[in-house]
């Protein structure tokens, strides 16, 4: 065991506070209000918190340059720069693929296999977000997702937005424990533990799919109430190809983030870092948009790929009106402007246009509130999302904020580390224990659905418990059901009590506030308790079971 000091102490403190600021941020009241603060006040959040707490830290020299570096680079294994440049390589191929509108295709497909019974169409909405984010990860179908829920709920007056937002969120990240690049916390596991990505997938498959069923089983049972989901609902048939406004790039982004997992996954048995797999196709993905959005421009492809859509949503919102109890008749004007501005109103209700929009392409430029951006410099920007939207659309949708947050929690964890405090944990985790497998799983993973509520997201859980079950020197039966008992909880434990329990959660939050449903953080603890507790009693009871079969006879 490490011996601990005043340092030690000094910077598990620091640590601590960074984290309840990044569960809860706090605003510093200064005098004066500058042009770039929403709140009058420096923030603390999950972006400026653990890199204040990392300044703090050094100043009072309880870490160094090469704790810094460490963390930055990596040791033992785990190299942030390979998990950071994976994961945005595939989400920037998996968001553009979303710009092209087939996400938005198959809700509406789906929408309208639903017909008018809401029970099934809570059911095939249910398969579709999960068998989507299984292969495009959560942000991604989250991003979309939750904008169609909204827009869609909204026209379907039957139906309240909780039960149906709720479904969406544990399906999307339930459905990331499948692929080792669903979830940059499978990436950490996959390179801290020296899991094979194929074989990742082979150990996730299982619990996966049982916390899948018993997920849809306990929302079942918490919003059977008519109230929460009508059994009979007035059909809106919506047009599937209206909102494909790029077929010829739906095809080619699908054909290469499929060729691109499957050679990642391939390459993992050589072992090859994933990265140099994933950012060769993302730059080839990249390349791809400029040229065909260039190409769809001096054609005039874009410009009628938009028209089409706005006339079939404007003919989609007044023929449902029609088909409803007569309403104040409707402004077409909203419709017309492809704008997240743009709404359109429906017995009192207001709908966002932009949620079934997916290429954001004449966005209307608000005023800039000190006056700093010139007509000039507005008209440029108009021109340049007209002429690469895929690009544009997508590029403020990458998830940057992890960029900071990840390398920040990854250097203070590697402080930890040489503090003792890694030691110390590991001690306890072999007292508890005793090196034995079921106890590891069970306590491992529990202890993961934990730390993501009060750790500062499921990554910094991550790679706390990852650091501290290597130092807790398990046997290799013993380590690698820890692995996956923590590849489980990393992904189940975002449908937490908290939202900063994942990016994910902050995204979805964000995205829920811009169209303007609040829900709080009782309710989000609330709907998501039943859907936890099963989920995580059922995924490691089979990873308990599947462990027990591959090393039949290995207690330890």
């Amino acid at each position: 065991m490490g011996v601990l000091t005043g340092k030690s102490a000094g910077t598990l403190i620091v640590f601590v506070f960074s984290i309840i600021f990044v569960i809860q941020p706090y605003y510093i009241p200064v005098p004066i209000r500058l042009p770039y603060m929403k709140k009058k006040g420096i923030p603390l959040n999950l972006t400026t918190a653990p890199i204040i707490a990392i300044a703090i830290l050094w100043a009072a020299q309880c870490l160094g340059p090469s704790t810094i570096r460490d963390g930055i680079v990596g040791v033992e294994g785990v190299k942030p720069y390979n998990i950071l440049i994976l994961f945005f390589s595939l989400a920037y191929m998996a968001i553009t693929l979303d710009v092209t509108g087939i996400l938005q295709s198959a809700a509406y497909w789906v929408s309208n296999k639903g017909g008018d019974n809401g029970w099934r169409l809570y059911f095939y909405f249910y398969v579709m977000l999960t068998l989507l984010s299984v292969i495009l990860g959560n942000d991604p179908v989250i991003l979309s997702g939750t904008a169609f829920l909204v827009y869609y709920t909204k026209v379907v007056e039957e139906l309240v937005e909780l039960p149906w937002l709720i479904s969406e969120f544990a399906a999307a990240n339930t459905a990331s424990m499948v692929l080792f690049v669903g979830n940059p916390t499978n990436v950490v596991i996959c390179e801290g533990f020296g899991v094979n990505n194929a074989a990742f997938t082979a150990y996730t498959i299982l619990p996966f799919l049982a916390c899948n069923v018993a997920c849809f089983f306990a929302l079942a049972t918490q919003y059977h109430s008519p109230k929460h989901l009508p059994k009979k609902i007035t059909p809106t048939q919506l047009d599937v190809k209206s909102v494909l406004l790029d077929p010829m790039g739906a095809l080619v982004g699908s054909f290469l983030l499929g060729s691109c997992l499957i050679t990642a996954i391939v390459v993992s048995f050589f072992g090859v870092d994933v990265w140099k797999i994933t950012l060769p196709f993302a730059l080839t993905k990249f390349a791809w948009d400029m040229i065909w959005d260039h190409i769809r421009f001096k054609t005039g492809r874009i410009r009628q790929a938009n028209q089409k859509a706005e006339k079939t949503l404007e003919h989609t919102v007044e023929k449902d009106k029609e088909d409803r109890m007569p309403k104040p008749p409707m402004s077409t004007a909203a419709t017309a402007v492809p704008s997240r501005h743009g709404t359109a109103s429906t017995e009192g209700k207001t709908m966002e246009t932009d949620t079934i929009r997916p290429s954001i392409i004449n966005e209307k430029k608000s005023p800039s509130p000190v006056g700093t951006v010139s007509e000039a410099s507005t008209a440029t920007s108009k021109k340049s999302q007209e002429h690469f939207p895929t690009f544009l659309t997508a590029l403020p949708r990458l998830p940057f904020a992890l960029v900071p947050f990840a390398f920040s929690q990854f250097i203070l964890i590697e402080a930890l580390t040489r503090q003792g405090w890694i030691e110390v944990f590991a001690s306890w985790l072999v007292k508890a224990t005793h090196r034995q497998i079921h106890p590891t799983i069970w306590l491992v993973g529990t202890l993961g659905v934990i730390l993501c509520n009060i750790s500062g997201t499921n990554i910094g859980a991550t790679i706390l418990l990852t650091k501290v079950v290597r130092a807790a020197d398990m046997p290799p039966h013993t380590l690698r059901a820890a692995a996956i008992a923590l590849a489980i909880a990393s992904n189940i434990g975002a449908v937490s009590f908290t939202f900063s329990a994942s990016l994910a959660g902050l995204l979805w939050k964000t995205i829920l506030n811009q169209k303007g449903i609040q829900i709080t953080q009782f309710q989000f603890a609330k709907w998501n308790s039943l859907p936890l507790l099963v989920m995580t009693v059922v995924g490691l009871s089979i990873v308990s079971a599947e462990i027990a079969v591959l090393y039949k006879g290995a207690s330890s």
